[in-house]
């Protein structure tokens, strides 16, 4: 009866596959890209679209799909999803993770049926979450409906990378949607919603913050597409003192939190610090005329990104298995950890910058995120698997 309980539990819960199936893809779609990047693999898609696309929609999806699978019912005050449901969404995702792998070494064709696969998984995501939305009754909704809209930005964007295939004008109106309002708006939406409930905060909430940070995010999104540098140095600067503003004025106290606190604390100042750093950055490729290799995308990626995620990642994988979220040493050594993955990553785009020619960066940077993921899957997989305590 145990072993049969065992055999079961990796799908006994939605964050369970879609976490394991998220950290495995981190790993081999960066280490695909870095082959790539460096000539040592020649892949049948643009480099660009394949890190983009890979990471957005084969990593942090499935990330964001465990998160939200287990947490949007109780949001809404629905129906947990049932087994059958998310384990056929698990089960499409894992699929079309497969076939995009084989494609890229066959043609750009099997590139684009292997996307249309992973296009169907997303689709019956978003289905669900809208039904959830619908049918909860959660007496405000408000945040769920920008989490839901976010969603519909995911989807709407992997189409477009899809079209792009065919039509490569497609191509950067996808990569500033699937980012700015799908990824950190998403990510932006459950964060200011849960980060300020588990700090304790008594600030009053801001009505109008989600909604403003959306209209910025959108023009950030139609400049940075258009190439209207000015105007993206503008909305970053006011994204960085907006933003800084409001999470001052939560009293969230980081430096008396406990790891599995703190580190959500450390991803929302990242927003800011990312949105400010992005402004100098394209200031000085004005001033000076050169190119940070895309310093301001890493910045949020990363820094706020991927701390966020490994933060609620980590507390749900423990919360869910009967075990307190606490952030034990290696928990806390893996939070910190990422801190020096962004480091690397703003170093090599600062070489390019300048040239120093100092490519071994590159090599560096992506090694960091390869044992990033490969610790903190490796810390928590028997957990997700069997149900294993840390």
């Amino acid at each position: 009866m145990n072993t049969q309980k065992k055999e079961n539990y990796f799908l006994s819960q939605p964050h369970q596959p879609f976490f394991v199936l998220g950290i495995l893809n981190a790993f081999i779609m960066m280490l695909l890209f870095a082959l790539s990047y460096k000539g040592i693999l020649s892949l049948e898609i643009d480099a660009r679209t394949f890190h983009v696309y890979s990471l957005v929609y084969l990593v942090f999806t499935n990330l964001f799909t465990g998160f939200l699978f287990t947490t949007f019912p109780r949001f809404n005050q629905a129906q947990v999803i049932e087994k059958k449901y998310y384990t056929n969404v698990f089960a499409i995702n894992a699929l079309g993770s497969l076939l995009f792998i084989i494609a890229i070494f066959i043609s750009q064709l099997f590139v684009v049926g292997a996307m249309l696969v992973i296009l169907v998984g997303e689709i019956l995501i978003v289905k669900k979450l809208h039904q959830i939305y619908k049918e909860g009754m959660a007496p405000d909704k408000t945040d769920s409906f920008w989490i839901l809209s976010a969603s519909y930005f995911g989807l709407g964007a992997n189409l477009l990378f899809i079209l792009s295939e065919f039509t490569p004008a497609l191509q950067d109106v996808a990569i500033n949607i699937a980012f700015y309002l799908y990824l950190i708006f998403l990510a932006f939406s459950v964060g200011q919603r849960m980060i300020p409930f588990f700090s304790h905060s008594f600030a009053q909430k801001n009505e109008n913050f989600v909604k403003i940070v959306f209209t910025l995010f959108i023009f950030k999104s139609i400049f940075s597409t258009s190439g209207i540098t000015i105007g993206e140095i503008i909305i970053d600067l006011l994204l960085a003192v907006y933003m800084a503003k409001e999470f001052l004025r939560w009293e969230l106290h980081p430096f008396n939190s406990p790891a599995i606190l703190w580190v959500l604390h450390l991803a929302l100042a990242w927003l800011p610090m990312a949105f400010l750093l992005s402004a100098i950055s394209l200031i000085a490729e004005l001033v000076l005329g050169t190119s940070f290799y895309f310093l301001n995308i890493h910045l949020l990626a990363i820094g706020f990104l991927t701390t966020v995620l490994v933060g609620f990642g980590t507390r749900v994988t423990l919360g869910h298995s009967g075990q307190p979220p606490h952030g034990d040493a290696l928990a806390t050594k893996i939070f910190i950890f990422i801190q020096f993955v962004v480091l690397a990553r703003v170093l090599f785009s600062i070489n390019v910058a300048f040239g120093w020619g100092l490519d071994f960066l590159f090599d560096i940077s992506f090694s960091l995120w390869l044992i990033l993921f490969l610790v903190w899957g490796g810390r928590y997989f028997k957990t997700l698997v069997f149900g294993t305590k840390v």
